[in-house]
């Protein structure tokens, strides 16, 4: 990955000041936990599947749900989370929505950001399986990086490593600490606990300040912000503090973020995986780079099976008075996946108009 150095700007200081400005509330909490960790901890009865074709999040979603007993079958979620098997990316959030809306609800999920290693060993060691979804460059596959979802089941303190159950190298595998430091922090270190219905509670208390989300976006900011100030050459902190000021509803400072992080060079596949880019000139109608960032994808060899491509594409192009390509693209985008509401909604609106 090339990146150049670039000297910071005005309106990067401006992005920081904002960040210092937001309520203390807003910033100092970080996420508070009491239990008491073993030194090592490791989850048993989880069952590793390995992956099928492109199968990458249904598969490590899967083994997470066979910790509470459901079947070892990959299958059944790939059918509803992509329908098209060529599918390349299947996000957090829907990975969430399938456990939360398809199953029958003994066991639940949710999605937080800006997750801390000692979060992690907490959530394992409290028998919460968590997946998280990071960076994937291994120079022996020599593929070019990408995003791989890992199901984390134990550490060890001693040896300073993460017991990860890995759809596409295998069962019990063991990462260093510093390996998911460099490349959780690629996906703004997002995370997704599974646990029963009945403890929700317990698993909030240890989330803390995190469990609320908007208060988790505020403190995945902070996080971010810290990052950049120390190294304003680190895109992927550039790109977090995008991410988290989407999430809060700062479009604008999220364009200015993600602005940053392009120049300073990003991996080719990332618009595959993390669409805050499009969220952020979407909102503050920069429609054509909506449209740049979409021909980019398709462009770019694969991005043409990720549904998001098109539907972005579509959003801008009904925003810029184009009703006709809008509902072509969005057509696009249920035809690679007919469970994508956001998208039929937005194709119903415009037809019915």
């Amino acid at each position: 990955m090339l990146m150049r150095m670039m000297r910071p700007h005005r309106w990067f200081i401006g992005l920081i000041v904002l960040v210092a400005l937001l309520p203390a509330s807003a910033l100092a909490q970080t996420t508070q936990v009491t239990t008491q960790n073993p030194v090592s901890y490791r989850l048993d009865g989880i069952t590793h599947i390995y992956q099928g074709w492109n199968n990458c999040g249904p598969a490590t979603l899967t083994m997470g749900l066979t910790y509470f007993g459901y079947q070892a079958d990959q299958y059944p979620a790939a059918g509803w989370l992509k329908p098209n098997g060529e599918d390349k990316n299947v996000s957090p959030s829907e990975l969430a929505a399938y456990v939360n809306t398809q199953l029958d609800g003994q066991v639940r999920a949710l999605v937080r950001q800006g997750g801390t290693q000692d979060l992690l060993r907490t959530l394992i060691a409290n028998q919460f399986p968590v997946l998280i979804e990071a960076g994937y460059d291994p120079d022996s596959h020599d593929g070019g990086w990408m995003g791989h979802y890992l199901l984390m089941v134990g550490y060890d303190e001693t040896r300073q490593v993460f017991i990860t159950q890995d759809s596409f190298d295998g069962p019990n595998l063991e990462y260093s600490y510093e390996h998911i430091r460099e490349f959780w922090r690629q996906f703004n270190r997002v995370y997704i606990p599974l646990f029963p219905f009945e403890r929700e509670a317990e698993l909030l208390a240890l989330l803390g300040a995190d469990a609320d989300e908007t208060q988790n976006y505020r403190n995945a900011l902070a996080q971010a912000q810290t990052e950049a100030t120390a190294n304003p050459n680190d895109a992927y902190a550039w790109f977090n503090l995008g991410t988290n000021f989407v999430g809060l509803g700062m479009y604008e400072q999220a364009a200015t973020a993600y602005d940053h992080a392009r120049g300073l060079g990003l991996p080719w596949r990332m618009m595959w995986y993390q669409f805050g880019p499009f969220e952020a000139y979407l909102n503050v109608a920069r429609y054509d780079e909506v449209i740049a960032l979409a021909q980019s994808n398709l462009n770019d060899g694969g991005g043409q099976w990720v549904e998001e491509t098109f539907y972005y594409a579509g959003l801008a192009r009904a925003a810029m008075g184009e009703p006709g390509r809008a509902i072509a693209n969005l057509d696009q985008a249920i035809f690679l996946n007919a469970n994508f509401t956001a998208a039929r909604e937005a194709r119903d609106s415009l037809v019915n108009q």
